[in-house]
């Protein structure tokens, strides 16, 4: 049970994450490429990324799996 709850705040903890990165990406696609413009996005989609990949080896989840659940749930909350 706590692992499972451990698991389900680590996933609530990605969606955050996930929106944080397209909240991101629709501020740095707003205006013209620069480099500053974009850091914030690239640094909170590697940052997702990462969380992802750690999130997934400690639960013994499938990677790729796991990011396309959490982007759905973040982006598709219906």
């Amino acid at each position: 049970m706590a692992d499972e709850d451990a698991d389900e705040a680590g996933r609530t903890r990605l969606v955050e994450m996930k929106l944080a990165s397209e909240t991101a990406r629709a501020a740095a696609t707003a205006g013209g490429y620069s480099a500053e413009a974009w850091r914030p996005w690239l640094d909170a989609a590697a940052a997702f990324g990462a969380a992802v990949t750690e999130h997934a080896k400690e639960h013994g989840l499938n990677r790729f799996e796991l990011e396309a659940k959490v982007s759905k749930r973040a982006l598709h909350p219906e």
